[in-house]
């Protein structure tokens, strides 16, 4: 994975192994609104068609996780009735 004017690219599943007919596909990481900036407790989003991958920015290479956009839109529903 690198890093480029805040994009992060990575090749996709779909290119050849020999290095033929490569892809590679960029996510475009934004930090949360409503994450603490004074208190560390930071969260980044990268928002796809059908796919949302979520990562703690603490921590950008420690791994991330994504659902489907209709999992994150009621997550989100779901969190702001609390």
């Amino acid at each position: 994975m690198s890093s480029t004017t805040g994009l992060n690219w990575f090749k996709s599943s779909y290119s050849g192994s020999q290095g033929d007919d490569c892809v590679e596909v960029a996510f475009d990481w934004r930090k949360s609104s409503y994450s603490s900036g004074s208190q560390g407790d930071c969260v980044e989003v990268a928002l796809t068609p059908a796919t949302v991958h979520v990562r703690d920015t603490k921590d950008r290479e420690g791994g991330e996780f994504a659902v489907s956009a209709g999992s994150w839109t009621a997550f989100l529903n779901h969190v702001s009735e609390a």
